[in-house]
């Protein structure tokens, strides 16, 4: 991870490979400021049948079949409103000449909230688009009432997954900004088409982390190309998550670009504080986390109180202010307060080139510490009663300290703090930081994780799939 980000963060390569495609669709698969041109006109099914898109794969149901292991249960990856997510593998078994490619599979239940329309409209905008940071659509199969979709795997699941399940490692400062800048660039490249693309459900479950945690936008089910010529918007009925979509596109129906700027500030604000965009588990004035928070972003000894605590000691003050009033910003009532998404990508990487954040993550690196956190049940909710305080301190995080390897044969300093402070350091690392990528050989799985959520000896039964990952 490089600067604010990460020391080594991945630097896009300076050479483009942009190729004109079938239908004169540009694609950028390094370039991450490379913009699209006009989208072909949309097929439908008849067509998609017969002769897609050059660079998508038809696939036919007895190969997808093969592919998951005759959809067998212990494939699904998530299932939800749509259907079921299954993991697979394309290989010369499956068709002969095909390089072998770890897979998602999502396949449509007909029965669900969402049909032809929405499959329709991942097929004809994946198949043409191509960016670094949108998840890639490498088939579809729509053979007599099939529909399916075959994506590029992502090793590491959702956004939503790592901020929000119970059991978790923590997700540092460094990552969390590493992923809303490749969220960010996502959007840019979607509205900065020669006629703007607008996304429409920008949302924590439908970003995709790959094994080195680069995000990828998934789930273009409610995309909608957006206004031309001398119209400011395109009327739309209203659709999205509560929570996220903006104001005045709820009542209006009035559909821009700063529509999903708004969906964007919501996201931000979640990865800065923690809490889901709707908790209604929280006091009744906490429910709604734009309401409650956006007023506190701009003061300064007040964000610092409600800052995610696990990233304790991660950021700089200087840091954690721009991105504050970032997200600030873009959760502004009024659609042309809000920045455009070449200025919110512009402000991420300002601040991902400060001295401060590099200086913080070179001293985070000194230490080799892991807290697992469960986030705490609200002890109404379960009918138990409150805990002792011995009970509470037995319940603490447990913080595990890794003796870095020597370097040049020489030992790595350590760090002499040994618990992170009541207040929000400036510079002082905390032992309570660790950026956990999965090895490749590791499948994507988190140590420790897998330990948390596979059954035991006990009995104890892993957590159920996440419902949103790959949702339509």
């Amino acid at each position: 991870m490089g600067g604010c980000f990460s020391l080594e963060e991945h630097r896009l390569q300076s050479k483009t490979a942009e190729t004109g495609g079938p239908d004169g669709l540009r694609k950028c698969k390094s370039d991450s400021k490379a913009t699209a041109s006009v989208l072909a006109p949309p097929k439908d099914v008849e067509d998609l049948q017969t002769e897609g898109y050059g660079n998508v794969n038809i696939f036919t149901y007895n190969e997808l079949r093969a592919a998951t292991k005759n959809f067998r249960p212990d494939q699904i990856l998530g299932e939800g409103g749509f259907g079921v997510v299954y993991k697979g593998v394309i290989d010369e078994n499956v068709r002969v000449g095909f390089p072998s490619t770890q897979v998602a599979v999502k396949e449509l239940n007909p029965e669900g909230f969402q049909g032809d329309k929405e499959w329709l409209a991942e097929v004809n905008y994946l198949g043409q688009l191509s960016h670094p940071n949108l998840v890639e659509l490498i088939g579809y199969c729509c053979e007599g009432s099939h529909r399916l979709l075959v994506y590029e795997y992502m090793a590491c699941g959702s956004l939503e997954k790592h901020l929000f399940r119970r059991v978790c490692l923590n997700m540092p400062w460094s990552t969390r900004m590493k992923i809303a800048l490749g969220a960010a660039r996502g959007l840019e490249y979607l509205h900065g088409a020669e006629r703007s693309i607008i996304y429409r459900d920008f949302k924590t479950s439908n970003i995709l982390l790959d094994a080195d945690y680069n995000a990828k936008l998934s789930d273009f089910g409610l995309a909608r190309t957006g206004p031309s010529g001398d119209q400011t918007h395109v009327s739309t009925r209203v659709m999205g998550t509560y929570g996220y979509a903006a104001p005045e596109y709820v009542m209006t129906g009035h559909l821009t670009a700063r529509s999903d700027v708004y969906g964007f500030g919501v996201v931000l604000l979640e990865m800065i504080i923690g809490r889901r965009a709707v908790d209604k588990s929280r006091p009744s004035r906490e429910h709604n986390l734009v309401e409650w928070a956006r007023p506190l972003l701009v003061h300064n000894r007040k964000l610092f109180r409600i800052i995610d605590p696990r990233m304790e000691g991660q950021y700089s003050t200087k840091a954690a202010i721009e991105v504050a009033g970032l997200a600030y910003r873009c959760l502004s009532q009024n659609p042309k307060g809000r920045p455009t998404m070449n200025q919110v990508v512009e402000t991420f990487e300002a601040v991902q080139n400060m001295p401060e954040c590099q200086d913080i993550l070179l001293q985070n690196c000194m230490t080799g510490a892991v807290t697992l956190y469960e986030v705490a049940k609200d002890p109404t909710e379960s009918g138990e009663p409150e805990k002792t305080k011995q009970e509470q301190a037995a319940a603490a995080p447990k913080t595990v300290t890794v003796v870095p390897a020597p370097v040049n044969g020489k030992p790595v300093p350590q760090s002499r703090r040994t618990r992170p402070g009541n207040g929000r350091s400036k510079s002082e690392p905390s032992l309570e930081c660790k950026l956990y990528i999965p090895s490749p050989d590791s499948d994507g799985q988190q140590p420790g994780l897998e330990a948390l959520s596979s059954p035991s000896g006990d009995g104890s039964m892993k957590d159920p799939p996440d419902e949103d990952l790959y949702k339509i």
